[in-house]
């Protein structure tokens, strides 16, 4: 392996990348009900203006991937930061619904930073620490966090311009502290083409079952993160700020359950771990179908928080397990469906707010879902953990 210090730091810059990149993706979510307000939207076009960037961010997720294989975390990770100055600015000069979808549309690139930072990070790791180091990284998720709780709070006390030139100005000079801070590891094999690991990827098992797991844990993440403060204004009428602080413990629980996770599924294995994570997520999700009240919801969704971290980090600890040769593909697909598990639930919870007046269908159908990954994981483990690539 290569020299701790080399690789401390750039454990720590890429999890820093990640906070800020995933700060920017919150740009939407964190003042939808601002958006909704001043442009006149209904629930169902609201959920779409969240929605849109997770759609962005889970498309982007293989391809980024992919050249983080060929052309290393430094250049590409720098890259996308400073993208997101484009649909930053776009958001800063908007005007109409339709812009709103565009530009967040391009926002949603600010998502794919995770996918960069996995095969980033782990090659400077040996494989028994990958499910903590890897959890570790997976903290810059918390950027969810950021915007929730800065966002409404800039625009109430200094506007919305002042905000998005915040963050503009904000991921630039973070894109330059990194570039010139980390370099990428020594790897001393050959690197694998990447249609060699597509080739893989298509005859192997395990990918589709951990993209499948993924799905619900870190869509469940990404739709409550991003959901949430719309839900908590909905029920219990209370302020967008007031709100998006709440909004942000639920996805502090989660960033700092995913370590944890990790560090589980390096004791206990992976799949052990994830047997316990859906079955949590089946008892909460039941119980914010039927109940409304403030405390209920609360201890229910902080409970959903702690399970889907803990299993984001169980599934990131059997991805480099699985396929230690073509992690950077593999981190891709099934970032990519955990984007995509973001995506739905909140035009799911947007329709149903719209059409019911409640939003007990979206969570009961998460319950449905974390059944079956149940007994999905409970059937294939025996199986999986024979087939390594």
């Amino acid at each position: 392996m290569n020299d701790s210090k080399n690789a401390t730091r750039a454990l720590i810059m890429a999890t820093l990348a990640m906070l800020v990149s995933f700060a920017v993706w919150g740009l939407i979510s964190s003042q939808s009900t601002r958006f909704q307000a001043v442009m006149g939207l209904s629930d169902a076009q609201t959920g779409f203006i969240i929605a849109i960037p997770v759609l962005m961010g889970s498309l982007t997720r293989i391809p980024m991937g992919m050249a983080t294989e060929l052309y290393g975390g430094r250049k590409i990770f720098a890259a996308l930061m400073l993208f997101c100055v484009i649909p930053i600015w776009g958001l800063l000069h908007t005007e109409t619904y339709m812009e709103l979808l565009f530009w967040g549309f391009w926002l949603g690139v600010a998502g794919s930073s995770f996918a960069i930072g996995i095969p980033f990070v782990s090659k400077w790791f040996a494989p028994e620490r990958q499910g903590l180091v890897l959890g570790i990284y997976g903290m810059g998720n918390i950027g969810t966090a950021v915007a929730n709780f800065t966002v409404p709070s800039f625009n109430r006390n200094l506007g919305p311009e002042f905000t998005f030139y915040i963050y503009g100005a904000g991921i630039v000079i973070f894109a330059l502290i990194y570039y010139f801070t980390v370099r990428d590891a020594v790897v001393t094999s050959k690197p694998v083409s990447i249609t060699d690991s597509i080739a893989v990827v298509k005859k192997t098992q395990p990918v589709w079952i951990l993209s499948v797991f993924y799905f619900l844990t870190f869509g469940s993440f990404v739709a409550m993160g991003n959901y949430l403060p719309k839900l908590l204004v909905d029920i219990f009428q209370i302020s967008s700020v007031d709100a998006g602080l709440r909004t942000a413990g639920f996805v502090v629980v989660a960033t700092f359950a995913r370590p944890m996770g990790g560090y589980l599924a390096d004791r206990f294995g992976g799949h052990a771990i994830l047997n316990w994570v859906f079955a949590v997520t089946m008892g909460t999700a039941v119980t914010l179908a039927f109940y409304t009240s403030f405390w209920p919801v609360t201890v229910a969704s902080l409970t959903l928080a702690m399970a889907a971290g803990v299993g984001n980090g169980a599934v990131f600890k059997l991805v480099p397990q699985y396929y230690p040769k073509h992690t950077g593909v593999v981190t891709g697909i099934a970032g990519a469906a955990g984007g995509i598990g973001g995506f739905f639930p909140p035009l799911v919870m947007g329709v149903v707010r719209q059409e019911l007046g409640a939003y007990f269908v979206g969570f009961l159908l998460l319950a449905l879902f974390a059944t079956g990954c149940w007994f999905l994981n409970v059937r294939k483990t025996n199986a999986l953990t024979t087939t390594v690539a």
